[in-house]
């Protein structure tokens, strides 16, 4: 299967919903609400990167990255996530590309790092890992990982944007 990794369009919005809803329908650890905060990231004007996988003219995958606040006032960090692959596409290496993607254009960007919320075996391999002087609270501290661009890792605790409280 040969995947395009772009930029979202607009005529892209309402497939992202429609996917983002489906690839977290059956995972485990969800408030099923991630299409909801992709809209409110996006409706914001914090969505600062917004990738599609395209397969056969069809959007098979979405990350998203929006900007976090750390409590020593790091700045230049975003978080990762909510990213989305559609179910019947999931294991294929889809994520891969979609993490690798957005964390090049990150780079790119000039960001100083990236955090995100997930399952340390798969996030490893990208060079994230959990630092003990950065915290998501309420979360066990291996799950919440990050990973530098050149720059120090801050010390405090993170907050995501207030998008990633909407229900709907």
């Amino acid at each position: 299967m040969n995947i395009k990794i772009r930029k979202e369009v607009s005529s892209d919005v309402a497939d992202i919903k429609v996917l983002t809803a489906a690839a977290f329908l059956n995972a485990p650890h969800t408030s099923h609400t991630e299409q909801f905060i992709v809209g409110a990231l996006r409706n914001s004007g914090n969505l600062t990167v917004s990738l599609v996988a395209e397969a056969n003219g069809q959007i098979v995958g979405h990350v998203a990255v929006s900007p976090v606040s750390i409590s020593d006032g790091s700045q230049g960090w975003y978080g990762l996530g909510p990213i989305a692959v559609a179910p019947k596409h999931q294991g294929v290496g889809i994520g891969t590309q979609l993490v690798r993607q957005v964390l090049a254009t990150l780079r790119d960007l000039g960001a100083s790092g990236c955090v995100l919320l997930g399952e340390p075996e798969y996030y490893s391999r990208f060079g994230f890992k959990a630092e003990s002087n950065l915290a998501l609270p309420d979360v066990p501290p291996e799950y919440f990982q990050a990973i530098s661009f050149g720059s120090q890792i801050p010390t405090g605790l993170v907050s995501f944007h207030e998008s990633f409280s909407v229900q709907s």
